[in-house]
């Protein structure tokens, strides 16, 4: 058995394929949930015009550590609830 994990098969056991995302905290107010706008530049389909999407993630925050203004990383997570799909990872920078 140890000579079939050592190695290359070491390495690729599991890739991890959820999507991890930057934002900024827009609401704290909630125990243990804070909402992330995460900012998205795509290129318009017809005009080709830089477009900027928001999307609003709901994170969950164990510890409340988030606070308004606040960058944050996030990742993608299993359902925690009926709407967070997200958890934080870290706290990027800190609000002025």
């Amino acid at each position: 058995m140890a000579e079939l994990i050592s190695g290359d098969a070491a390495e690729s056991v599991r890739e991890d394929h959820r999507k991890a995302r930057e934002g900024t905290v827009v609401s704290s107010s909630m125990n243990k949930t804070a909402v992330v706008a995460v900012i998205e530049r795509v290129r318009h389909a017809r005009y080709a015009k830089t477009v900027q999407r928001t999307k609003r993630l709901y994170v969950h925050d164990e510890e409340n550590v988030a606070q308004v203004g606040d960058r944050v990383r996030v990742a993608e997570t299993r359902p925690l609830s009926k709407l967070k799909r997200w958890r934080l990872v870290e706290v990027v920078e800190r609000a002025r």
